[in-house]
Parts: structure tokens; sequence; C-alpha cells
């Protein structure tokens, strides 16, 4: 959306420009653009000491002005309008009703390249942000259920929390008794939703060689959203 300033003559004027650039350096992004010299071209002077944000960076436009013009200067003033040309074409008196107010500034102007690419690395980079907080989280109870009653239940464990993925995390675990002396074991995980599917830890890792030495099945007892 186009930021407009008017009236940049005035006290009025220079108090918006002085509000608008609380905080910031330039009148787009971090660094000097077109825009800046559109805002400066219609301050008048540098602002006074009332203005603190807007005579900084007035300051600030003037140092880079300066040194792509080395030349040194004697200093000119413009005043009054000139008179209007009594033979002037019906077309050209009827346009000038547009360029009356020199003081509002469209900041809308065409992009570069380079502000075109930037503005599209921001998006991403929004986006990217924007996907990873809405990436959730899950509690997880599984039953690992062991061949027999011959099987080593810490050996089992061990196998179990050998498996290490990025957004899985082995929690608290215990043995519960299942019958004619054999145990299973209920341990506890969490997972980042978007980076580990339960299906996939169970039938590529849990379940197949090596650690199937041990384990015989798992099934998921519960899953709740954190």
């Amino acid at each position: 959306m186009a930021i407009t300033f008017s009236d940049l003559h005035t006290e009025t004027g220079l108090k918006s420009l002085n509000e608008f650039l609380s905080g910031k350096s330039y009148i787009s992004g971090d660094h000097l653009t077109k825009d800046d010299v559109k805002v400066y071209a219609a301050v008048r002077g540098t602002p006074g000491d009332q203005f603190p944000n807007a005579s900084k960076w007035y300051s600030c436009v003037c140092s880079h002005l300066a040194k792509s013009f080395p030349g040194k200067a004697i200093g000119v003033a413009v005043a009054g309008q000139a008179a209007p040309v009594e033979a002037a074409p019906k077309e050209v008196k009827e346009a000038a009703p547009a360029s009356d107010d020199d003081d509002d500034l469209d900041l809308f102007g065409d992009e570069t390249v380079e502000e075109k690419k930037a503005a599209e690395e921001r998006e991403a980079s929004v986006k990217a942000s924007s996907k990873k907080k809405e990436s959730g989280k899950s509690s997880v109870l599984l039953d690992v259920k062991p061949w027999d009653d011959e099987t080593d239940m810490k050996k089992l464990e061990e196998a179990v929390r050998s498996v290490e993925m990025p957004g899985l995390l082995w929690g608290a675990s215990k043995l519960v008794a299942v019958g004619y002396g054999i145990k299973k074991l209920q341990i506890m995980m969490t997972i980042v939703d978007d980076l580990v599917s339960v299906d996939d830890l169970i039938e590529e890792h849990l379940t197949v060689e090596p650690i199937n030495e041990h384990v015989q099945s798992c099934d998921i007892v519960a899953f709740n959203k954190i």
C-alpha cells in the first residue's frame, strides 16, 4: 500500500513525518531508496529540534547525496511561481491541477529488480517461519510386545530407545504383566507431527532387523496432541 505524506513544508506535515520515522532510519527498508529522495525533495530545509527523527533522517540523506554530488554548491533559493502564460494551450491548462500539490507524494513507484527480489525473499521467510510455528507436537504411548517370556526386556528397551530421528524424544517407560510370565514394555514418546510418522516408526524401525530379534509387535495405546 502506498505511503502518502502531505504538507511537508508545514509543522503538521513534519510532525507526521517525524512520527513515521520513529524507530526507522529510512522511509522504506534499511537502505536509502528513491522514496527517501522523493520525500527529501519535498522538505524545504532541515527540520527543527522538535522533530528529532525527521532531522536525523534529513541529515543522513544529505550525507548520501553529498557523496553523489561532490562539487561545491553556492546555494540557491526558489521563491514564487511563474505567471501563467496567456497563450498556453487548453490541454496544458487542464493538466495543471495534477501538479498543484507537490507535497502529496505517492511512494508506490515501480519496483526495481533488487526490490522485487528482496520482497520475495521476505515473503518466503515469513511463510517458512509460519509453517514452523504451526508444526504441532503429540504425546504417544506405545505397547511393545516381546516374543516370549525368555526375551530379555532390558535389551528390548535398549533396542527401542536406540532408534533416533529428528522430532522424536523417548520418555518414561514401565513393564506391564501380560500373563504366563510374559511382560510387555509400555513407553512414552513425544513427536513433532511434521517430522515423525508413528506408523513409519513402527514398520520401518521397531519391527525390522535387528530390533525384531526382541520385538514381536507394537501397538499405539494413546495418541494425544500437545
